[in-house]
């Protein structure tokens, strides 16, 4: 911008455009984005997450599924690119389609978890004491228990199933969500704009899903991104335990599971399943890192 050498502000010329104060925060947050190189090959390393899981069938070289006895156990080769398991399937083909699972844990998951705790948290902020503290003892009695243990008994009243890892994400991640829209919600409460609408007559509901959840989404889409990764390695981590997703089902954590059985043989499976655990999990949380430091100008000050 040039600069002006007059006190008084000149009238703005009609045919120069005016931008709007959005959209120039917009491209101003894009290009914070777009500096930080660890958030754009988080950014890049996301969306090899999601392009592999989606388009699994397409990428993929074989039918995960499909035995080939002859061949099983074998190292990478033109036909097999990553080898095969005890069984002669295809470990590439299954690593993109233990993707797949991963991502409809994670997208499913973190989605449910974020709006219901967004709307508890809401209401324990937002409401009287008694209830404030009745949803707080709900959740850090739920947070008490490790996610281990609680998969262990719901599997021995249950079974093990991919649905039942899916609840078990879904409960122990609530909290985290519900109190962090909790402690926004308790910071607007008492500003001028929510006293003014509460004045002119404005519905609880109005104020918190017009008023108040606006200002509170963004923290919560920030700690999303980096719940998923946690998510992936919890459906990861009891599938390997044997509670999660059973086999014939490809899943990263039942094909670490199969490959540290057969590993003196061949670390091929091992190392193809562990790989993308760690990319998922650098990838989302280099990603949220960095949006983070975009959405909070205090924190990328102190930096």
């Amino acid at each position: 911008m040039s600069e002006t050498h007059s006190d008084i502000p000149g009238p703005v010329p009609a045919e120069t455009p005016v931008p709007e104060r959005g959209y120039s925060m917009g491209r101003e947050k894009l290009m914070l984005f777009l500096r930080n190189a660890m958030g754009v090959f988080g950014l890049v390393l996301v969306l090899l997450f999601f392009a592999s899981a989606i388009f699994a069938p397409l990428f993929a070289t074989h039918d995960p599924l499909a035995m080939d006895i002859p061949a099983r156990m074998s190292g990478p080769s033109a036909d097999h690119w990553v080898g095969t398991d005890q069984l002669g399937r295809d470990t590439f083909s299954r690593v993109l389609y233990g993707g797949r699972v991963a991502l409809k844990i994670a997208a499913i998951g973190v989605t449910v978890a974020l709006t219901t705790g967004l709307i508890l948290g809401m209401v324990a902020g937002f409401g009287p004491r008694w209830l404030d503290n009745l949803l707080l003892l709900v959740f850090d009695t739920i947070r008490s228990f490790p996610t281990v243990v609680l998969a262990l008994a719901a599997v021995a009243l249950l079974g093990p199933s991919l649905e039942l890892v899916l609840t078990i994400v879904i409960v122990t991640t609530i909290p985290g969500y519900a109190r962090l829209a909790r402690t926004s919600t308790l910071a607007l409460k008492n500003t001028e704009f929510i006293l003014a609408e509460r004045s002119l007559g404005a519905s609880t509901v109005r104020i918190l899903f017009v008023h108040i959840m606006p200002n509170v989404i963004g923290p919560l889409l920030i700690l999303a991104a980096m719940d998923v990764p946690v998510v992936v390695t919890i459906e990861a981590g009891l599938s390997f335990l044997g509670l999660g997703v059973q086999p014939p089902t490809a899943s990263w954590g039942t094909i670490l599971n199969e490959g540290y059985l057969i590993i003196r043989d061949t670390p091929w499976m091992v190392i193809a399943g562990g790989i993308p655990l760690v990319l998922t999990t650098l990838g989302f949380t280099f990603l949220g890192e960095a949006l983070r430091d975009v959405f909070d100008p205090k924190l990328r000050r102190g930096r």
